[in-house]
């Protein structure tokens, strides 16, 4: 816990909705804590307040697993130790740092939230969630995260797994509004990002999308799904619906999209072939990249890829047959192979170059 200036009592003490939990909130919140401090993941980010920190942490844990993170995160620190430095880095040196989270908007926005406190804050990040709310990049969860484990503001944070553990204590679809509320009257406002933090860790580890560990969860006598057994053991992956008014959770009908593509590895004296996505891409823009063919290669090229992978971008699965060969040897540039390790190549690229010992 970090300690800053207490709240006033006014605002700690907001009035909230009473939860389905049981009367007895506060023995639900002593044993949540409880549990936490004993069985809390040793992380990085959790030996320390400084802001800055926090914020690098929550943007990268963004759709990112924690043990992909971790590396990154510590790499990242070491290039740029401070919001100042962040800020003065050129974009592709921040691009290059996070090659292999993907998701490669968020470190464009994380620089241009580092320009703006700088430039029109002093480098320091407002204490409060609404102020915080205010910055490029910083949304509802991000500034009610920072705001809660940093400055002790008592305010709730719903990411994906805490939203599965509200609806599930309250054996119910709820809306988002309907989630937030509930995790805002859950909260031990003595502990805001403590509690908050147990909550995240409850749902990444014990309360899991499949498979829930109730039999070890300090709260399943609060749970309403866990008390209505054997229907908890059903599992329903929910998906938010833009059109549905409220964000209300329904169960999910979307599938994975398949697709094939084929990538040349086109290399020769310390030179490989590479290719700049477009600035204006809806994904990845300025990454560099494998030339791709348009389709699968003729019969005048070896029939056979040199290896075939498989990746993932959000809902998309490819199949990627990577030939090594001068097929659309016009296509991009000759960089030479010492410059990659300071260029931004998509995370795709990173696996096929890795694999053929080029990086």
């Amino acid at each position: 816990m970090c300690a800053r200036a207490a709240i006033p009592a006014e605002k700690r003490l907001a009035a909230s909705p009473v939860p389905r939990t049981g009367k007895n909130l506060a023995a639900f919140r002593r044993a949540l804590l409880r549990w936490y401090d004993r069985h809390r993941r040793d992380l990085p980010w959790r030996k320390t307040c400084d802001p800055y920190r926090i914020w690098l942490s929550e943007i990268m844990l963004q759709q990112t697993r924690v043990a992909a993170v971790l590396e990154h995160y510590r790499i990242f620190l070491e290039r740029f130790p401070s919001v100042e430095a962040l800020a003065a880095a050129p974009e592709d040196a921040v691009l290059t740092a996070w090659s292999g989270l993907g998701y490669y908007r968020r470190a464009r926005m994380l620089r241009q939230c580092a320009q703006e406190l700088v430039q029109n804050h002093g480098g320091r990040f407002p204490d409060r969630a609404e102020a915080l709310r205010t910055l490029p990049g910083i949304g509802r969860y991000t500034a009610a995260a920072i705001a809660s484990i940093v400055f002790e503001e008592p305010t709730a944070v719903v990411d994906g797994n805490v939203e599965r553990v509200v609806q599930r204590l309250q054996g119910r679809d709820l809306t988002d509004q309907q989630i937030w509320q509930q995790a805002q009257s859950f909260l031990n406002t003595s502990r805001p990002g403590d509690f908050n933090q147990s909550m995240m860790e409850l749902g990444a580890t014990v309360c899991l999308p499949r498979d829930p560990k109730c039999p070890t969860c300090p709260v399943r006598k609060w749970c309403v799904t866990e008390q209505s057994r054997p229907s908890a053991n059903r599992t329903i992956t929910m998906e938010r619906r833009a059109s549905s008014p409220g964000g209300t959770l329904t169960p999910s009908s979307s599938r994975q999209v398949k697709k094939e593509i084929w990538c040349v590895l086109n290399q020769r004296d310390g030179y490989i072939r590479l290719v700049q996505r477009p600035r204006d891409s809806s994904l990845m823009p300025g990454m560099w990249e494998l030339p791709q063919l348009s389709r699968k290669p003729h019969r005048t090229t070896p029939s056979a890829p040199w290896r075939t992978f498989r990746h993932s971008i959000t809902r998309t699965d490819f199949t990627v047959h990577v030939h090594a060969g001068r097929a659309a040897a016009a296509k991009g540039k000759w960089i030479p192979v010492a410059s990659i390790v300071g260029l931004p190549i998509t995370g795709l690229t990173r696996k096929i170059l890795k694999a053929a010992a080029i990086i």
